[in-house]
């Protein structure tokens, strides 16, 4: 931490410890005496209106004394919000601060902050909106404040802090591949990753740190979030491989569809061009998600049998309407037309899950797992993108995940990004992990891969072109021209009423690949998504 820099604990750390403070909407009491041994009154079940403004309205007052305390007092894990809330005002230098509460609803009272942060001399307006809920505690039946660290301001999790003075890293212009300027105002998704890209390439991009208020996370190695700049640093200039106008399309692509992600690279170099994220939670999941992918996964499966020469995308792949692997009966989507006779090519591009399954028994518990790691280059935590990122997960596990796995399924974990890589490998033959800054900004070495023979990616490209043009993902490629290829995916999850919806394709030197967390079918959510962005690439 540089000098100066001061740190508040938010909220949760010491929630473990305060065995009587919790809550109840409904509270069952025992019996409690008054002196003459007769049951005393009690009130239960939900505050009042009245008890909810006069709860909300003492610690307001306190707060805005800056009596963290006395504050922590009204709320139901006094300890921690005593922690942060002292911490509000002797540590993060917020004074002068003014509280204005909304019109009660229930048992939340909205309300907005005023406040000055002041550090060194510098002076800046602080203002913000949030909430809090008032409950009725467990064990003392008073109306309390339901602790949370968002309660002090809107963007604190469990575990954050807040810390005021200068950044741990100069800001940075980050820019694109032509030199446009990349903001978190233009483009919402780039937010987090030009935070860890500050974070981890600030002081070699030649800037000068600022002072500010922020967010620090529990994760340590997480970039902070920065609230306020008291007095501007120099940005340091950082190249980057987006594209920004790619980038406006997939950002556009994903507002289409919640919790959706898409992710763009350019296979003849692995840069990678776009990265968008349609998510509540704010989370990266086009680098970092680890979910079953469905049978975008079949690329892989099928180099799979390829190459250890049990089959080939004009050899025999039948598509019976059931298949059992280990006493585990899979099956085709619903109203798939049986096909004896087809082949390889044909039930790619139809999407056959029995295909698939049929052929399980040729293929070694470990070989889909040498497929994905020595060709594709996935699931050996070595890629190095220039932000955090996950490279997928393919690992060796038998009984009906070795049938599973084929499909995307059982114990398969990609990403978006990784997905993306896949069909860029199977478009070219070549591994080229992804990057999206330039390795010689710090001289990282490169996750490598043997890659595919040319037999094997002339036959990928023909099924691919299949599955684009006559096949499941026909529909949301239709109008597309140049070099085109694609895969669905719809991966089932436990518990969840719809599939996760999956797609990955390409269109001459641009490949993309998306997922949309109950999407449905691939074609339906993720492959729109997908396609704009490859329109958009030209």
């Amino acid at each position: 931490m540089r000098k100066g820099a001061k740190v508040a604990v938010v909220g949760g750390v010491f929630a473990a410890l305060m065995g009587g403070a919790g809550y109840g909407a409904f509270t069952l009491v025992s019996a409690l005496h008054d002196p003459t041994g007769r049951p005393a009154q009690v009130r239960t079940g939900p505050p009042s209106g009245d008890e909810v403004r006069e709860t909300s309205a003492k610690f307001f007052a306190a707060w805005e004394k800056g009596e963290a305390q006395t504050a922590a007092s009204y709320t139901n894990f006094p300890e921690a919000a005593g922690q942060l809330l002292a911490a509000y005002g002797h540590e993060a230098h917020i004074t002068d601060v003014r509280i204005t509460p909304g019109a009660v609803s229930g048992t939340t009272v909205p309300f907005s902050v005023e406040a000055t942060v002041s550090y060194d001399g510098t002076s800046k307006p602080l203002a913000y909106r949030s909430k809090l809920t008032v409950v009725r505690g467990v064990t003392t039946h008073r109306p309390l404040v339901d602790w949370d660290p968002s309660v002090v301001h809107p963007e604190l999790k469990k575990g954050d802090t807040l810390v005021t003075g200068e950044s741990k890293a100069p800001p940075i212009e980050a820019v694109d591949r032509d030199g446009t300027v990349l903001t978190r105002d233009e483009y919402p998704s780039l937010g987090p990753i030009l935070d860890e890209l500050r974070t981890k390439y600030g002081d070699k991009a030649g800037g000068r740190p600022a002072v500010e208020l922020r967010i620090r996370h529990q994760d340590s190695g997480a970039a902070e979030t920065p609230l306020i700049t008291l007095a501007q640093g120099r940005p340091g200039r950082l190249p980057t491989t987006i594209s920004a106008r790619v980038q406006a399309a997939a950002e556009r692509a994903v507002r289409n569809h919640a919790e959706s992600s898409v992710v763009a690279v350019k296979p003849s170099t692995g840069e990678i061009l776009a990265v968008a994220n349609h998510r509540a939670d704010g989370f990266n999941a086009a680098f970092l998600g680890r979910l079953a992918p469905g049978s975008t996964m079949k690329i892989i499966s099928a180099a799979t049998l390829i190459d250890n020469g049990i089959t080939t995308a004009n050899g025999p792949a039948p598509c019976p309407d059931t298949a059992v692997w280990q006493g585990r009966i899979f099956r085709n989507l619903e109203g798939m037309v049986p096909d004896e006779d087809a082949t390889l090519a044909e039930s790619f591009a139809r999407s056959c899950n029995t295909a698939f399954v049929k052929y399980a028994d040729e293929v070694a518990v470990d070989s889909l797992t040498r497929e994905a790691e020595e060709r594709f280059g996935l699931g050996r935590d070595d890629w190095k993108v220039g932000v955090p990122s996950f490279d997928g997960s393919v690992p060796a596990s038998g009984g009906p995940d070795t049938a599973a796995n084929l499909l995307g399924q059982g114990q398969v974990q990609m990403s978006p990004l990784t997905m993306a890589s896949v069909t860029a490998t199977a478009m070219t033959g070549t591994f080229r992990q992804p990057v999206v800054v330039p390795p010689s900004l710090d001289d990282r070495p490169l996750a490598r891969a043997r890659g595919l023979s040319p037999g094997t990616v002339a036959q990928l490209r023909q099924m691919m072109h299949r599955a684009a043009t006559r096949g499941t993902a026909a529909a949301a490629m239709a109008g597309l021209s140049g070099s085109i290829g694609a895969k669905t995916g719809s991966a089932e999850v436990d518990g969840q009423a719809r599939p996760n919806s999956w797609f990955t394709g390409y269109r001459n030197d641009l490949a993309a690949a998306a997922m949309a967390q109950q999407g449905g079918r691939g074609g339906d959510a993720a492959g729109p998504i997908v396609a704009a962005v490859l329109r958009a690439g030209g």
